[in-house]
């Protein structure tokens, strides 16, 4: 008989439990980039979030001889199951100790989840969207993590690997991407002559164009359009929009979010854009148990507005298809190199891209690229017990 308490979360402070529990496994990790106390909660949460128009979830904590020892998130996107004509149950935001029994514990609550609202299969780790992180690390162990990203220890892969019934539903790679300390000539000749021969312009936005004017929900709107093919995604609502333009861009220096437009079409056609930000990896490290207060602000503040940092993150870079061809890609990086020289950002952080998408990869050989991660998404056929 197993030893392991598994407790459906039911209540806030229960919600601050399983959200604190990250913290207390992983302090002091030099790798682990804890998310904020308050963005977790706010995602979590089924008034706050607005994934819960087309998303419903359950979570879990794992106890063991009266002490936690794992949390998990069980997670049905009913527009993405639609989408990809799939009866998927999603876990994510799992953690837990070193110890078989408690994995497979709250493993088997997602799957009973999942079971009982008719669901034939668990994927993950997912979140509710692309924007959530995804994957678990299976290399890269001994690498900083970002903001953007999931960092676990190296026994989860190998949990995965001996708990049974689990395979590879996708890999991830992730690229360290050198900056050039100018414009590689190569680059410059592209983008000066696609500038002029489809007459595209590449420039920044202000703020107002951003909150008053409505770019802000354009942007997303064109991420919707370059990231519906990609694994797992399901369309951003009207509602989520909002709320990304509200997360992503008021404190973003706008000189790193470049967009491109079409000037040949009479509204100027927007075809691109890179949302670029410096890292706060090593600024979140510094917000004690994720919270902003009492000094966690003034590390994230440093990062964004004062630059110090020597890393960037490269979030979204959203080009659309019939553009991708014309070398938009790199008339994004045109713009940025010189920005990222005047920031002294010696290298970026690609993010999550499928390891089959080489289009995306392909972006990267103007640059000296290092393939310092990867992770994996596992699932697991799931039939009546």
């Amino acid at each position: 008989m197993s030893s392991i308490v598994i407790k459906k979360v039911n209540s806030k402070k229960d919600l601050k439990t399983f959200i604190d529990f990250h913290y207390d496994l992983y302090a002091g990790n030099a790798y682990d980039v804890p998310n904020l106390f308050s963005d977790d909660l706010k995602t979590l949460s089924k008034d706050k979030n607005a994934a819960f128009d087309f998303c419903e979830a359950d979570y879990f904590l794992a106890y063991k001889d009266g002490k936690l020892v794992g949390r998990v998130a069980a997670i049905i996107n009913h527009k993405a199951n639609e989408r990809w004509k799939r009866k998927t149950v999603r876990f994510g935001w799992i953690d837990f100790v070193d110890d078989m029994e408690v994995s497979g514990a709250l493993l088997k609550a997602v799957e009973d989840f999942g079971r009982e609202h008719g669901m034939t299969e668990v994927v993950g780790p997912l979140g509710f969207t692309d924007f959530d992180p995804e994957g678990m690390l299976t290399f890269g162990f001994d690498e900083l993590g970002t903001m953007a990203t999931i960092y676990n220890y190296p026994y989860y892969p190998e949990h995965m690997e001996k708990l049974g019934g689990w395979e590879k539903d996708n890999d991830y790679v992730e690229f360290k991407i050198f900056v050039p300390e100018q414009i590689p000539e190569k680059m410059v000749k592209i983008s000066e002559m696609i500038m002029k021969r489809y007459n595209l312009h590449i420039r920044t936005l202000t703020k107002k164009e951003i909150f008053e004017g409505g770019m802000g929900k354009r942007i997303f709107a064109l991420i919707n359009d370059t990231f519906q093919d990609l694994y797992g995604f399901s369309q951003l609502s009207d509602k989520q929009i909002d709320q990304y333009v509200d997360m992503y861009l008021p404190l973003a220096d706008l000189n790193l979010i470049p967009i491109v437009e079409d000037w040949s079409t009479d509204e100027h056609k927007l075809v691109g854009v890179g949302i670029t930000i410096p890292s706060l990896s090593h600024a979140l490290q510094k917000c004690r148990k994720g919270r902003l207060l009492p000094f966690g602000w003034w590390h994230v503040l440093r990062a964004l507005k004062m630059h110090k940092t020597n890393i960037v993150d490269l979030e979204m870079i959203g080009v659309l298809p019939e553009y991708r061809s014309k070398g938009v890609n790199a008339l994004m990086f045109y713009h940025l190199i010189p920005w990222y020289n005047k920031y002294g950002i010696e290298w970026g952080e690609s993010q999550v891209e499928m390891e089959t998408n080489e289009n995306v990869q392909g972006q990267w050989s103007y640059f000296h690229t290092v393939n310092h991660k990867r992770r994996r998404c596992y699932k697991k056929e799931i039939g009546e017990e």
